[in-house]
């Protein structure tokens, strides 16, 4: 249990970090909040033109991601977990919520030209139609209009304290992002993050090793080995051209080029961030995978600072 809570910590961690500077996609811009500035990670000043909720706290990612820790250690039995998972979404992100709140709000921005940053959380649209589709009491309830990463925050915890099974987490995947694209670079996060907590030399080349003639994966495998080609181009460039956004496939290969042009979690976590756009999503798989290696610490000057740290140390 203790090495799913560090991976855990490490991907909360790093959204945490990135949370003031999430959602900027002009490189002029975060140039510019950044220049000459010691300290990147938890910038002391919102720069996210989108929503601000204080520093410390965590974006929707990671927000989703606790709302699985939180049903885990809080349901009786296994066979309570998604139930619970479902209703817990609802609770935190639905009607009554702050999430909620700045939804309403946001409708009046659509009407006129975006000048600041709501004052709140930002609901995502995975977790939008996720609640109207439990509402719905739809069979598989997750999100289908866009491919971000929010199945895999879902999934996170259940795959590293409870299990493992990849029918078990492809369903969990979609009940909040349901289309394969979700699943499969979902589950593929979830893959190379466990081969790094099992002490593989090289996470990455193992996944490819393991799943070379997996059908399933193919896809992914394909889009690592190009990848693995750009490895010595810079990665604010990379990112670029990869994908900034939150959609997949872009995020995951972003990220993957982030892991393997890094040596350490605190200058991967800095390096994502300062590549911009969706940054809080690619750090928290970024911190996972480096919080899952061993002798890879998490910065616990870092740890202070983030929130829902304290709620996850509880149980280490």
């Amino acid at each position: 249990m203790y090495e799913g809570l560090k991976i855990l910590l490490g991907g909360i961690v790093a959204d945490a970090a990135s949370r003031t500077l999430h959602w900027i996609y002009s490189d002029k811009k975060l140039k510019s909040y950044i220049k000459g500035k010691k300290d990147i990670a938890f910038f002391k000043e919102n720069k996210c033109p989108f929503y601000s909720v204080p520093l410390g706290r965590n974006s929707g990612y990671g927000d989703m991601a606790m709302v699985m820790f939180q049903t885990i250690i809080t349901s009786k039995k296994k066979s309570e977990i998604l139930d619970n998972f479902k209703k817990n979404i609802v609770r935190f992100f639905g009607p009554g919520s702050n999430y909620w709140k700045n939804l309403k709000e946001r409708k009046k921005y659509k009407k006129i030209k975006w000048k600041r940053a709501l004052k709140g959380e930002w609901l995502h649209q995975n977790t939008l139609e996720t609640i109207q589709n439990i509402k719905a009491k739809k069979r598989v309830t997750g999100g289908t209009k866009v491919t971000e990463t929010d199945g895999f925050l879902g999934a996170l915890s259940y795959y590293f304290l409870v299990s493992k099974e990849d029918k078990e987490i492809k369903k969990i995947i979609r009940t909040v992002g349901n289309s394969h694209k979700n699943e499969l670079y979902g589950l593929a996060r979830l893959k190379i993050i466990d081969l790094a907590s099992k002490g593989e030399e090289n996470p990455i080349q193992k996944f490819i090793k393991i799943n070379q003639k997996n059908i399933y994966f193919k896809e992914v495998i394909i889009n690592i080995k190009k990848v693995l080609k750009l490895k010595k181009q810079n990665h604010i460039n990379v990112v670029a051209k990869l994908g900034k956004a939150c959609s997949d496939k872009g995020n995951f290969l972003s990220s993957i080029h982030c892991i393997i042009t890094s040596n350490n979690y605190e200058p991967a976590v800095i390096k994502t961030i300062k590549s911009g756009g969706c940054n809080c999503s690619r750090a928290f798989f970024v911190g996972t995978y480096f919080a899952a290696l061993k002798n890879r610490n998490i910065p616990l000057t870092w740890i202070k600072k983030t929130n829902a740290a304290k709620k996850i140390l509880e149980y280490i």
